[in-house]
């Protein structure tokens, strides 16, 4: 039996927030393919990440720390010009043709659930800032939805409510690199840098991130 299908699969399913009402839709476009891309090239994907029909992606991931990693990755590429909206599921996944692909299961209905989640969150003001959005089928004993959420709701506040530049230091340690270089590429004082990541929730998210990898 396809290993997609034997056991639970870790879904994402996501689409990008206010696309159409941007003045450049073209590279907006550019950008979320390149973002997509980067996604599929640092993960290892059972399902690669393919976007479809308005603005929506959709792939499945080897585990969940994986997933949240990537959504949160996925998001940093697109800020703060474009957000993007997230479902995570947790669930079988059954292929129904392989060419053209296409899958149905409990898997891709917590997805959607998920996401659906996540656009309820935007109509609370208190949760207006989180984007990504966690949900288990029933009968399947993946890691507790109420702590993941609660993880994935601190995760995007703290996101949400950075600056451009802050956002710019917290995707280059992301990415590996040394205070000192993002300081001299933004301008600022490697101590500018470290008192970010200290007062801005910065070194949170990345011990965080660090954590969620092991889901």
């Amino acid at each position: 039996m396809d290993e997609v299908k034997a056991k639970a699969s870790v879904t994402v399913i996501g689409d990008l927030v206010g696309s159409r009402r941007t003045g450049d839709r073209a590279a907006v476009h550019a950008r979320f393919e390149k973002a997509i891309d980067a996604i599929n090239a640092s993960f290892t994907l059972p399902v690669l990440l393919r976007i479809g029909l308005g603005d929506e992606f959709q792939g499945i991931f080897a585990s969940l720390g994986d997933a949240i990693a990537a959504t949160l990755r996925l998001r940093m590429a697109l800020l703060p010009d474009v957000d993007v909206r997230q479902g995570i599921g947790w669930g079988r996944v059954q292929v129904l043709s392989e060419e053209p692909r296409v899958e149905d299961g409990p898997g891709w209905w917590a997805a959607r659930a998920a996401i659906e989640m996540a656009k309820e969150y935007e109509r609370k003001a208190p949760l207006r800032a989180v984007r990504t959005a966690y949900v288990a089928a029933e009968g399947e004993a993946g890691p507790p939805p109420s702590l993941v959420n609660a993880a994935l709701m601190s995760r995007d506040q703290v996101v949400s409510g950075l600056s451009e530049r802050s956002m710019s230091v917290l995707d280059g340690l992301m990415r590996g690199r040394r205070q000192q270089d993002i300081a001299d590429e933004l301008g600022i004082s490697p101590s500018a840098v470290s008192q970010r990541v200290r007062a801005e929730g910065i070194g949170v998210v990345l011990a965080a991130d660090e954590l969620l990898r092991d889901l």
